[in-house]
C-alpha cells in the first residue's frame, strides 16, 4: 500500500514538473509527454486540484467541445525550492534596517561579485564560441534550482534563449528588486559578445524568466 501510495506521489510530482517547465497543457499533451493512460492524467490531475495544487481554464476549438489547459496555483510554487525564502526576506529586510538602502546596495554588490568570480571559474572562456557559454550557463543556474535551459533560433547566428522555469530566490527577489537587477548585469557581464536583454520577468506576472542573448 505504501509503495502504491509513493507511486501516486511521484507521478503527481511529475505532471507538476511538467507544467512548471512547459507552461499550461492540456491533459491529452501531458499524457503523451509523460507516457501514461489519458484516464491516468485525468486521476492525477482531479487529486491535485482537490489540494489546489492545479487549475484549468477553458480554451476554445474550431471543432467540439472547449479543451480544458491545466496550470499551476500559486500554492505549488511551495513543491519547488525556495531557497529558505522566510529566512532571506527576514534578513533583507533586517539588513536595509539596520544599515539603509546604501547598505543593502553594497552587500548585493558584494555578492554580485562573488557570483561573477565563481561563474567565471566555471564557464568557458571567451574565446569559446557563444552557444557553449550559454549552455555552461544554464548548467550552472540548473544546479542552483532555476530549471533552466537554452535553445537557439533557427538559422545561422540566430538569437539564444535562455529561460528559467524556476526562481528559488523569488520572494527575496520580490522584497529586494537589486537581486534581479543584478542577475541580468551578471549575464550581460559574462556575455560581452551578446546583447542580453530580459523578455519576460517572473516578478511582472510571467510564468518564467526568459533571456535573449543575441550576438553582436
Amino acid at each position: 500500500m505504501k509503495e502504491e501510495t509513493d507511486s501516486r506521489a511521484r507521478a503527481r510530482d511529475r505532471v507538476l514538473l511538467q507544467l512548471k517547465t512547459k507552461g499550461e497543457q492540456t491533459s491529452a499533451q501531458l499524457a503523451r509527454r509523460l507516457g501514461v493512460t489519458p484516464m491516468a492524467i485525468r486521476q492525477h490531475l482531479a487529486a491535485l486540484e482537490a489540494e489546489g495544487l492545479v487549475v484549468h481554464s477553458q480554451a476554445p476549438r474550431s471543432l467540439g467541445r472547449p479543451a480544458r489547459l491545466w496550470n499551476l496555483t500559486p500554492a505549488a510554487a511551495e513543491r519547488f525550492p525556495d531557497s529558505h525564502a522566510d529566512l532571506t526576506v527576514d534578513l533583507l529586510e533586517s539588513m536595509q534596517d539596520a544599515f539603509g538602502d546604501e547598505g543593502l546596495d553594497r552587500l548585493l554588490a558584494v555578492r554580485a561579485k562573488r557570483q561573477l568570480d565563481s561563474y567565471r571559474e566555471r564557464m568557458p572562456g571567451l574565446d569559446a564560441p557563444l552557444d557553449k557559454r550559454v549552455a555552461a550557463l544554464a548548467k550552472l543556474r540548473r544546479e542552483e534550482g532555476y530549471m533552466a535551459r537554452w535553445s537557439r533560433a533557427k538559422g545561422k547566428g540566430g538569437a539564444l534563449t535562455l529561460v528559467e522555469n524556476h526562481c528559488p530566490i523569488c520572494a527575496a527577489a520580490q522584497t529586494c528588486q537589486g537581486l534581479c537587477r543584478d542577475e541580468l548585469k551578471l549575464f550581460r557581464t559574462l556575455l560581452p559578445d551578446a546583447k542580453v536583454e530580459r523578455v519576460e520577468h517572473m516578478l511582472t506576472g510571467a510564468r518564467r524568466c526568459a533571456y535573449r542573448v543575441v550576438p553582436r
